[in-house]
């Protein structure tokens, strides 16, 4: 069985991202999301192992001393991170594995992960950009004015990007993705074990014929 992809997408808030991820997931079945670790308190219809995996400040704090996570961040007094174990058992598994992250935790993966591809998904124009998230009637005025300014400092580091992709449609975008990830399968470093058994079966056959 061959390993899977670690597959790091970011984008602005209201670009998709998780819209376009959930349907990859849906689609096909060798994908599967990544699940971070938080030390906040579970909110109503939130499950262990579904949305998060539910610790205690200690709890966190001791899985990074033993370094147990490819990255993690403090936002608003609580701890987030990505547990390494979960996404190389996915890896393991043949999954493609989708993490939904920021840009520095990004480059933080692309370190212990090398292989992993960072995808970043960005909307056709900040006009739309702003249009969806006063579509989404969930934060205020002065919340989106917020997510526009983080877009405006996001933007510095999406050259740092494998691949952009514009969700100008849902479907196209997953597609396009799946794409890519499929492209990537195909690449000689990823297909190193079957070169070189196609290699030792042409050397046993050729020493056969002589």
């Amino acid at each position: 069985m061959q390993k899977g992809i670690l597959v790091v997408v970011s984008g602005f808030s209201g670009a998709g991202k998780g819209t376009v991820m959930n349907r990859l997931v849906e689609s096909h079945d060798d994908y599967a999301l990544s699940i971070s670790a938080t030390s906040r308190l579970p909110r109503p219809n939130e499950k262990e192992g579904v949305n998060y995996f539910f610790k205690t400040r200690e709890e966190f704090e001791s899985m990074i001393s033993r370094d147990e996570l490819i990255e993690y961040a403090e936002y608003v007094g609580n701890y987030y991170g990505t547990p390494k174990s979960f996404v190389e058992e996915r890896l393991n598994e043949g999954k493609n594995v989708l993490l939904e992250i920021e840009i520095q935790g990004a480059m933080k993966v692309k370190s212990t992960f090398p292989e992993a591809i960072l995808i970043f998904i960005m909307p056709p124009s900040a006009s739309e950009l702003k249009r969806r998230l006063v579509g989404r009637s969930t934060e205020s005025t002065e919340e989106i004015d917020r997510r526009m300014n983080r877009a405006v400092q996001e933007s510095q580091g999406i050259e740092y990007y494998d691949f952009i992709l514009v969700n100008d449609d849902v479907d196209r975008c997953a597609a396009r993705l799946h794409g890519i990830v499929e492209a990537v399968s195909c690449t000689s470093r990823r297909q190193a074990g079957f070169i070189e058994r196609i290699r030792q079966e042409l050397k046993e056959m050729a020493g056969g014929a002589e």
